[in-house]
């Protein structure tokens, strides 16, 4: 069943964190923080929805990091239950995409917790001072790919974000598949 999270908490502060990257680093947020602007993106390696878009979230997030947003990936999902989520799979698919971004792995589960991450993808775009600007959708693409021409939502929020500090009042949420939280005991 799709998940939807809910609109952005404008001037949210975005939580620091430290997480081992799938390139054999440990990143903290402000390792990744750009000069203009912050994208953490929660995806995973299995899902439709990400599946769908995943080669125009690329496509943004290059352009994005060319105008001075910082842009990371977070897999946040139980990877015991979904085994195509684990680590070495998410190392996998970031070298055969040729991710520019660093994709990161939350195996507690507690960066997505800390961000409220409600499904995958979930995106957080942040100001240059770390605020909430935009946490809306990446385009009008389900669980199949729109087409090529569909406005790019997150694409024009995240410049927007980087020429004013701002983003769009007017935002329309992402949808995707819920995050597979583990079981508590």
């Amino acid at each position: 069943m799709a998940a939807i999270p809910p609109v952005c908490d404008f001037g949210w502060k975005a939580p620091e964190f430290k997480l081992p990257a799938t390139d054999g680093r440990v990143l903290s947020l402000s390792d990744i923080r750009g000069p203009k602007g912050t994208l953490i993106m929660f995806i995973c390696n299995h899902c439709p929805y990400v599946l769908a878009v995943r080669d125009r979230i690329i496509r943004d997030a290059r352009e994005l990091m060319a105008m001075g947003v910082g842009v990371a990936a977070i897999s946040s999902n139980d990877a015991v239950t979904y085994p195509r989520d684990s680590f070495e799979n998410m190392r996998k698919v970031a070298e055969e995409e040729n991710f520019p971004f660093p994709y990161l792995y939350d195996e507690d589960q507690s960066v997505a917790r800390a961000y409220d991450a409600v499904c995958t993808p979930d995106f957080f775009g942040f100001n240059a001072d770390l605020e909430l600007q935009y946490r809306g959708r990446l385009d009008a693409s389900r669980n199949s790919a729109g087409p090529a021409d569909l406005r790019r939502d997150l694409f024009e929020a995240m410049k927007q974000v980087v020429e004013t500090g701002e983003g769009p009042r007017e935002q329309i949420p992402s949808m995707g598949c819920s995050i597979k939280w583990k079981e508590t005991a």
